[in-house]
């Protein structure tokens, strides 16, 4: 059906030529009339019922020989070209350019649906989609280490492994189809002005993936408590396997309008209760309190840090991976130079927002303060807080040297051997 249009579009239909038409046209006796002249008038008058003479010059003259002499004259052109068979072909280079176009829009197509990568690394997930397995409970998501997250030392940041953490967050929702309008809410926290806010998060780091790298995270949800969910991360190289960072989070439910903490409504959970696991963390809870911190027992204090506009979600605060960063501002310089963070604990108090001023403080702690630069670890205490004196985040770090954990020599650069095994 399709190649008759095409066919009809390109070989017209012949109309019917001027000769089959002229064969049946009669001549009428005023189409062969003669003339005469008017005397002194100087026009020429054709009289409508003349009669054609019978002969001229002795020459009998009828339809049949004048229509024959007029189609044995030469010189007199014919009202229209004769059709033959070339000059009703196509335009063929329009019906190629047609043909070709959708040959080629064929292949596209096809492409996207044959794709193979050809790396190795690359083959779950080439397009950094995500998709659920295991039981349709766990979700899983690779992300390529791009030259814009990398660090000083051409390794991945901690902001890039905590965003690859929110990132899959939100896209188990929605994969799960229950992505309501909000970031990360269901369909019923939506109609209910709930979102969720993290309490805790934490995160131990093995290793430190690097530019060009693949990383595949897994993530999944259980419950914590009567009133929180858990979620957990565990982060591998996609080539070999190898665990690189494990995460455990606790979140809880909170009024996007009052601002306060809210129970789970019975609605809620019945949307998220069959996609809970029952498993326990990858991060055993650090149960150790967190020290209290203020001007007289930090030993470094960064002040007046303020949110910008890019620094917030679509809920009005600002993204917890952004505290993170505020928090290692007072980090001292000798340790971001010599050790890597090796692991975290946060504790979220309260929101900030855009118009908030914010202070970072760090302790470290007594029995490393007078060792940095060595080959042992390091622990810091941290706080995050208005300018009011209202706390923000509480946390905990503890550092390690610099490729210690590649060759267990401080300083020197990672065997490239070892950073691809």
């Amino acid at each position: 059906m399709v190649a008759t249009a095409a066919t009809s579009a390109f070989f017209p239909v012949t109309s019917p030529s001027l000769d089959s038409g002229a064969k049946n046209t009669k001549f009428g006796a005023s189409n062969l009339g003669g003339t005469k002249s008017k005397s002194g008038s100087g026009k020429l008058q054709v009289k409508a019922n003349a009669q054609a003479p019978p002969k001229i010059n002795g020459i009998s003259v009828g339809l049949a020989s004048t229509v024959g002499s007029m189609k044995n004259e030469d010189n007199v052109p014919s009202a229209a070209p004769a059709r033959t068979f070339i000059n009703q072909l196509p335009d063929w280079s329009m019906l190629l350019a047609a043909i070709t176009t959708i040959f080629l829009a064929a292949e596209k197509q096809w492409m996207m649906l044959d794709w193979k990568p050809k790396r190795n690394d690359m083959l779950i997930d080439p397009f950094g989609i995500g998709r659920i397995v295991q039981d349709g409970l766990v979700f899983r998501q690779n992300f390529p280490i791009r030259s814009y997250e990398i660090g000083a030392d051409r390794t991945a940041s901690i902001e890039t492994f905590m965003n690859h953490l929110q990132e899959t967050a939100l896209n188990h929702v929605k994969s799960a189809g229950l992505l309501g309008d909000g970031f990360g809410s269901t369909p019923e926290m939506t109609k209910k002005n709930l979102i969720w806010v993290v309490t805790k998060m934490q995160v131990v780091i093995d290793r430190y993936p690097m530019w060009g790298d693949v990383v595949q995270v897994d993530t999944w949800v259980s419950a914590s408590g009567k009133n929180g969910m858990r979620r957990d991360w565990i982060v591998r190289d996609s080539g070999t396997g190898e665990i690189l960072t494990r995460a455990s989070s606790v979140w809880v439910m909170m009024n996007k309008v009052t601002r306060r903490l809210s129970k789970i409504p019975e609605e809620v959970r019945g949307e998220i209760e069959p996609y809970f696991l029952n498993y326990d963390p990858v991060v055993e809870d650090d149960g150790r309190k967190l020290k209290k911190l203020d001007d007289k027992t930090a030993d470094f204090v960064r002040s007046g840090l303020t949110p910008r506009w890019s620094d917030l979600d679509i809920n009005q605060h600002v993204n917890n991976v952004k505290y993170l960063g505020w928090i290692l501002e007072s980090a001292p310089l000798s340790i971001l130079e010599s050790y890597e963070l090796a692991s975290l604990t946060l504790e979220y108090r309260r929101e900030c927002g855009k118009d908030s001023v914010l202070q970072s403080l760090t302790a470290v702690s007594d029995a490393d303060i007078g060792h940095l630069g060595t080959s042992g670890g390091v622990e810091c205490q941290h706080l995050l807080r208005l300018e009011n004196g209202a706390e923000i985040v509480k946390g905990r770090t503890e550092w390690r040297p610099k490729h210690a954990n590649n060759l267990g020599t401080t300083g020197e650069l990672p065997n490239p051997a070892h950073a691809s095994s």
